[in-house]
């Protein structure tokens, strides 16, 4: 059927070493961005917020597409890229990101989207990749990074909140396929292959910039500081500070008579004064 088409688990495409790196990142990109955008969706219930996760994810392929190509599963390395940076908790501060998006018009869907928003976003992803692309239980824990045990446990408390909310979905098969039904109702659309190679590059080359901005910067205001810096410690001069109990400078006035007589004396008697000693070589 045309539903499970559309979202069908993404399996690695055949490589053709004739093709170049921007041919095989556009195949690539055919491939799994359709796919992914419904999938990022159904995480953040979010039309705009899916799109733009997907393209940030193909950036990130295209930025490090070296290692890209030569991972085993390409699509599974973008898709934990976009389930990444949909989830990502800075949504939460962006104002465009703070009202919520119509919700489908079809009852049914609009349920089932709501049971999903409403589990832990850890829940939400295990159930998506296991139930939903049809990976199968260690490679859910492996994408979520946690032990197969933990992904089992969030499977199965997934299933059931979602099952307390839609009891009709008790079912993994019926979930699967409502998940299904679900995503391809959208009417989600992701960018072209070229223009988010463009926006990758340029990215890149504004880091790159910036990046060397930076260390020119830091090297410039290094060679000041080496050129202007003392060559010695010089002890700093502490703050002046009042003294008290200094009497007031009084000017010389005359002298009275007493101080005149003892003056006199003085000088008269400066060369008979009594005798002093003073050293005798031997």
């Amino acid at each position: 059927m045309y539903v499970y088409v559309l979202f069908r688990r993404e399996v690695r495409p055949m490589t053709n070493p004739a093709l170049t790196p921007a041919q095989a990142f556009d195949a690539l990109y055919a491939f799994c961005a359709p796919a992914l955008v419904r999938q990022t969706y159904l995480l953040t219930g979010r039309r705009e917020l899916a799109q733009e996760a997907v393209e940030r994810a193909f950036q990130l392929a295209w930025q490090n597409w070296p290692q890209v190509a030569r991972d085993r599963d390409p699509a599974g390395w973008v898709r934990a890229a976009a389930h990444e940076c949909a989830l990502s908790p800075w949504h939460g501060f962006r104002l465009r990101y703070r009202h919520p998006e119509p919700p489908p018009a079809d009852a049914a869907d609009r349920a089932l989207l709501e049971a999903l928003l409403r589990l832990p976003p850890s829940y939400r992803r295990t159930l998506l990749l296991y139930d939903g692309v049809g990976l199968d239980l260690p490679e859910t824990a492996a994408e979520t990074e946690a032990s197969t045990p933990a992904a089992a446990g969030r499977l199965t408390r997934a299933r059931r909140l979602v099952a307390r909310q839609v009891p009709e979905l008790a079912d993994p098969a019926a979930l699967h396929r409502r998940l299904a039904e679900l995503a391809s109702t959208e009417r989600l659309r992701a960018a072209q292959p070229p223009s988010v190679r463009t926006f990758a590059e340029q990215r890149t080359r504004f880091w790159t910039r910036s990046a060397l901005a930076f260390t020119a910067t830091i090297i410039a205001a290094t060679t000041l500081t080496l050129r202007t810096a003392p060559t010695h410690y010089e002890a700093p001069i502490g703050p002046a500070q009042a003294i008290s109990g200094v009497p007031a400078e009084v000017g010389l006035g005359p002298l009275s008579a007493g101080e005149r007589a003892l003056r006199l004396k003085l000088q008269r008697d400066a060369d008979n004064g009594p005798e002093r000693l003073a050293p005798v070589a031997r």
